[in-house]
């Protein structure tokens, strides 16, 4: 195979560095599949791994993107043949594995989901991992009793990647959604994604009280921290809350009363080591009933991988809302 063009990453003494180079088909990591990468997107995890902000990456060099969606080129893996449209998320690309942000990858079997008949390449990056992991939280809420008639519904973070999908989702399926974020001139455009209402991010920091007024039916966290804790107490009794990030910090304090005197489940989701059954089954929802309707509006904009650099900047500085997708397409 001729050579392809990779935003590589590497470790010079403890200097994280990321640039555009040339690649051979040898310099990737081992696989049964080879795909012909034709987008990939723009996740919070990709701008820390690149620069070096986060411990993300486990070996250097190594291709960095967690995401790719293209088409298979050769497999030695009967369930997969050249033609094939496929995608892969999260299973440790681009974090130990050589990533999406590349014309050409070279991945596990294992990891490949067929594309879902009804979503292109194209969307099916819009979505991307941030797409999967708002509807892998959808899904474990409602695998545990969540329903619109527990009331409203928060979405912190909610003008992110992950956020701005799970507010078009919930929308869609009747809940009522509070758009949580610390940006004030995101109102409109959550609105125009289903928000039914949009709060400051500060309004659900934690006072320490062990229950609070008990206002949510349940919730979709992205910042974790005193948001986590102030969530919890004040959400409503057998609400749920889907705890899939932690923007606002690791750690969290809070007691067992919430969930002893009003049965507040806190469910983790992970979707980087999602089992294959179950994400098979939640990429299938996601042109089904969970199907977004306002892709257009969450798409932020279309690079190519020349222009990484600056979104990696806008996502670390929160200067932006919805999803990036990088084109391998000249």
């Amino acid at each position: 195979m001729e050579s392809f063009r990779a935003c590589r990453v590497h470790n010079n003494t403890g200097r994280v560095t990321a640039g555009i180079e040339a690649l051979t088909l040898s310099a990737l990591s081992p696989g049964e599949v080879v795909i012909r990468v034709h987008y990939s997107s723009v996740n919070y995890k990709d701008a820390l791994a690149a620069t070096g902000r986060g411990k993300i990456l486990r070996r250097f060099p190594l291709n960095a993107g967690i995401d790719l969606a293209g088409v298979v080129t050769d497999s030695v893996d009967d369930r997969f043949q050249a033609g094939d449209e496929v995608l892969v998320t999260g299973c440790g690309l681009g974090e130990s594995h050589d990533g999406g942000f590349s014309e050409v990858a070279r991945v596990p079997a294992d990891w490949v989901v067929p594309l879902p008949a009804g979503l292109s390449l194209f969307d099916a990056m819009v979505l991307g991992t941030a797409g999967f992991t708002a509807a892998l939280a959808i899904d474990r809420l409602e695998q545990n009793g969540q329903q619109p008639s527990l009331g409203p519904l928060l979405v912190t973070g909610a003008s992110g990647g992950v956020g701005s999908v799970a507010v078009d989702l919930l929308g869609a399926r009747g809940y009522e959604v509070v758009a949580v974020t610390r940006k004030r001139d995101a109102t409109v455009y959550l609105e125009g994604l289903g928000a039914a209402s949009v709060m400051p991010t500060d309004n659900l920091v934690s006072d320490g009280s062990p229950l609070q007024s008990a206002q949510w039916g349940g919730a979709i966290d992205n910042v974790g921290g005193k948001v986590l804790a102030g969530l919890i107490s004040g959400t409503r009794p057998w609400g749920n809350i889907a705890s899939i990030g932690m923007a606002g910090g690791s750690e969290y304090r809070a007691t067992v009363m919430p969930f002893i005197l009003r049965a507040v489940s806190v469910l983790g989701v992970s979707s980087a080591n999602c089992p294959m059954e179950r994400r098979l089954r939640v990429w299938e929802r996601l042109v089904s009933d969970l199907r977004p309707g306002h892709l257009p509006q969450i798409l932020a904009g279309v690079v190519d991988l020349d222009e990484l650099p600056a979104v990696f900047a806008r996502l670390l500085e929160g200067e932006h809302q919805g999803r990036f997708v990088v084109s391998m397409q000249s």
